[in-house]
C-alpha cells in the first residue's frame, strides 16, 4: 500500500493498523520499518518549517515502481509506504517504510532499498523555511540533493 497525505501521522498506530488489517497473521516472521522525521537543522542552518511538494499520479505510480522492484528481488509479503506532503514542522514524522515477510533479511534489505530509492529519485521537493537569529529574519531555500543513506 501506498499514501501521500498531507495531514499528520502517528507511523506506530498506521504500523499496528496495517499489521492488523492485512490479515497475515503467523504468515511473517519480521517486519522492518524505517520511520523519517523532520530535523531542525540543515546544512549547518535552523530550520523553522518546510513545506514538502510533490507531483500527484506521478509520484504515486514512482513509488509503485520503487516497491514492485524491491519484491522482485526479496521475498515480501506485504509492504506500506506513507509520506507527508504540504507543511511540515520539526519532529513531525515525513515518511513510513515498512516491509513485512518470513525472514528479517528480506525485510531489512527490502525496506532499506525503498527507502533509499525513494528519498534519491522519487519526486518530491522540499523547500526549507530558514531562521537567522543574528539577522532577525526568514528565509527559503529549496533543498537541492538529498543526503545518501549509503
Amino acid at each position: 500500500m501506498i499514501k501521500i497525505i498531507q495531514k499528520a501521522f502517528d507511523p506506530w498506530q498506521e504500523l499496528a493498523t496495517f499489521q492488523r488489517e492485512m490479515k497475515r497473521e503467523g504468515e511473517f516472521g519480521a517486519c522492518a520499518n524505517f520511520i523519517g522525521t523532520m530535523r531542525d537543522m540543515n546544512e549547518g542552518d535552523a530550520v523553522n518549517g518546510m513545506f514538502l511538494e510533490h507531483y500527484p499520479g506521478m509520484t504515486e505510480k514512482h513509488l509503485e515502481k520503487i516497491v514492485q522492484s524491491a519484491k522482485k528481488q526479496w521475498d515480501l509479503l506485504e509492504t506500506l509506504v506513507i509520506h507527508r506532503v504540504g507543511a511540515l514542522l520539526p519532529n513531525d514524522p515525513i515518511v513510513l517504510v515498512a516491509a513485512w515477510s518470513v525472514h528479517r533479511k528480506d525485510a531489512f534489505e527490502a525496506s532499506r532499498f525503498i527507502m533509499e530509492d525513494l528519498k534519491s529519485k522519487a519526486p518530491f521537493w522540499k523547500k526549507e523555511n530558514l531562521s537567522s537569529t543574528a539577522l532577525q529574519a526568514e528565509k527559503n531555500r529549496w533543498v537541492e540533493k538529498n543526503t545518501s543513506g549509503y
